[in-house]
């Protein structure tokens, strides 16, 4: 058996095809086309959104226990001193928060679930707005007894830009918490979402029997496992058995279920994919209950891979030629081989492992000889994949995060947003002699978009500045430069709080205001740095038609 770290094969779902779309007669390429349509049909791919301890690093353990993808369930707090499968760098299990995002693949009845596991902590938010933009649904985790929290919001903010549907899971019903009626309340007043309920908890948070099923109007017995670490037993019953055993928990249930009916909350498919309704369910991650439910409504009402906008306006259809795109770049994953490897998400066509694509941005060719499939630290070698897989490709050097790959006649996708930093240091090598590590470190960061590195001739290449969302993100850039590249490093917070990018023609005479600095990104766009708001008004009054641009973060 392969150890955790080694790659193993697996044979496709389906025999091989040639490239959608490609060359070869009418004949057979209409049925490469209708191999690609039928398989892109049987993929669900999905990310999980939450404030951070919501549950979430649970959540994705326990959908792959029920799925089969692994044998026992990890907890995010190594409780029993059990790992979080999906939680893979050593920071994270010594921490138990997510700080990046796994990528885990797994079958169910029939359909291939792509769950991409997005980091937990507020810091990491700009890695969870990439990883949206390569699913095509989100399931919104929300705790029981805390509600929609900031950082739920912010996310949720960018699933409703994005047209993303949302399935909400209320997680912990286990525990005391608000009541069910208070949190749809919550949940429409906030979002302007409809809450569409499609079960319904039989007990008051912390005293949690089970759900009805309010599409069957059957009753699911909830049975309590020793830890949380195996698949719960689901019992179930007719409403008059439900009655005798639960009594007076049971006619609640089904009072409040038929008040969400006279006000609008039952499901209804076309509202939910036009983003105006969300279906809740209630479950228990840690005991394990009411995720059986939950892969069963991703299976049959979450969308599968549909066309893709380019950057000049038209859709890429998913049986075209193959094309992806790059969400995220990841190091240090197989500290033995020291590789570098680029998610990429399949928008269309049939992908196989050895094909030569192209890069929209560069224009050169990149072999994928060697692709895998990323489940936390493990890893299988992937021959063939179809549109909304998640592909991890090895040796990505020359890729970045938002590239674009195709075959066949050229495509580009939309760029994927960048996120005004908010925190600012200067980090250098704490032994000089180690240089040439350390600039291979630097650039591996900003490649991976964990930091923003930014450069002037002045600070000089020994000391560039770290430009990130949160500061937990320094901590993390100082822990794999010390692992990773042997590189230890210092570093020295700058009192700027704001970024704003400007041309070239502003940047000596911005550079001449006091407490403003203006850096070069890797991107080669220009950042004016500020220790605060009053000092963009200020500067703005003194240089009329100065160029100072903000970034968008959706939720603020």
């Amino acid at each position: 058996m392969p150890s955790a770290d080694q790659p193993t094969t697996t044979s496709s779902t389906t025999a091989p095809a040639s490239p959608a779309g490609a060359s070869g007669s009418p004949g057979s390429a209409a049925k490469e086309q209708a191999t690609v349509l039928a398989e892109a049909s049987r993929r669900r791919s999905f990310a999980v959104i939450s404030h951070p301890d919501a549950g979430k690093s649970t959540l994705t353990e326990a959908l792959a226990l029920h799925a089969n993808a692994i044998r026992e369930a990890g907890r995010a707090d190594g409780k029993a001193g059990k790992r979080t499968v999906s939680d893979w760098m050593d920071m994270e299990q010594d921490r138990g928060i997510s700080i990046t995002s796994a990528a885990l693949q797994f079958t169910y009845r029939d359909a291939m679930i792509n769950l991409v596991d997005t980091p937990g902590h507020a810091d990491f938010s700009e890695d969870t707005y990439r990883v949206l933009s390569a699913v095509d649904a989100a399931v919104m985790l929300v705790d029981a007894a805390k509600g929609l929290e900031v950082q739920t919001m912010k996310l949720f903010a960018v699933c409703k830009h994005r047209g993303i549907p949302l399935i909400t899971v209320i997680n912990k019903w286990d525990r005391p918490g608000k009541d069910a009626l208070e949190l749809m309340d919550e949940i429409q007043e906030r979002t302007g979402l409809v809450p569409t309920p499609l079960t319904w908890p039989v007990g008051v948070g912390g005293d949690f029997r089970g759900v009805l099923d309010r599409r069957t109007g059957q009753y699911v017995h909830y049975t309590r496992t020793a830890g949380g670490t195996t698949i719960a037993p689901e019992e179930v019953m007719d409403p008059d058995a439900a009655l005798a055993r639960e009594g007076d928990a049971w006619t609640t249930a089904t009072e409040e279920a038929e008040l969400l009916a006279d006000t609008n909350g039952d499901h209804d498919q076309e509202s939910f994919l036009a983003g105006q309704t969300t279906p809740v369910l209630f479950g228990s991650a840690v005991q394990n209950f009411g995720v059986h439910a939950l892969l069963d409504v991703l299976v049959d009402i979450a969308p599968s891979p549909s066309p893709r906008e380019t950057v000049t306006g038209d859709t890429r259809p998913v049986e075209a030629p193959f094309s992806a795109f790059v969400f995220k770049m990841q190091a240090g994953m197989d500290t033995a081989h020291r590789d570098r490897l680029a998610f990429a998400r399949i928008c269309s066509g049939v992908f196989e492992r050895g094909m030569v694509v192209s890069s929209a941005r560069t224009g050169k060719p990149f072999a994928t000889k060697y692709a895998q499939q990323v489940f936390g630290r493990e890893r299988t070698i992937v021959d063939t994949a179809y549109p909304g897989d998640v592909v991890g490709l090895v040796n990505a050097a020359g890729l970045r995060v938002g590239d674009t790959l195709y075959l066949d006649k050229k495509v580009e996708f939309p760029p994927l947003p960048t996120f005004a930093p908010e925190h600012f240091a200067v980090m250098r090598a704490k032994d000089v002699s180690r240089y040439k590590q350390f600039q291979r470190g630097v650039m591996q960061l900003g490649a991976e978009g964990v930091v923003q590195v930014l450069r002037s001739d002045l600070r000089g290449d020994q000391a560039p500045v770290l430009a990130v969302v949160g500061p937990m993100q320094f901590e993390v850039a100082e822990h794999r430069m010390a692992t990773e590249f042997n590189a230890p490093v210092t570093l020295d917070r700058l009192g700027y709080s704001m970024a704003l990018r400007t041309t070239k023609d502003w940047v000596a005479k911005l550079n001449e205001q006091p407490g403003v600095e203006v850096l070069q990104r890797e991107d080669g766009e220009y950042l004016a740095l500020f220790p605060d708001r009053w000092r963009v008004t200020s500067v703005r009054n003194r240089l009329e038609g100065v160029v100072l641009l903000e970034d968008e973060i959706f939720g603020q």
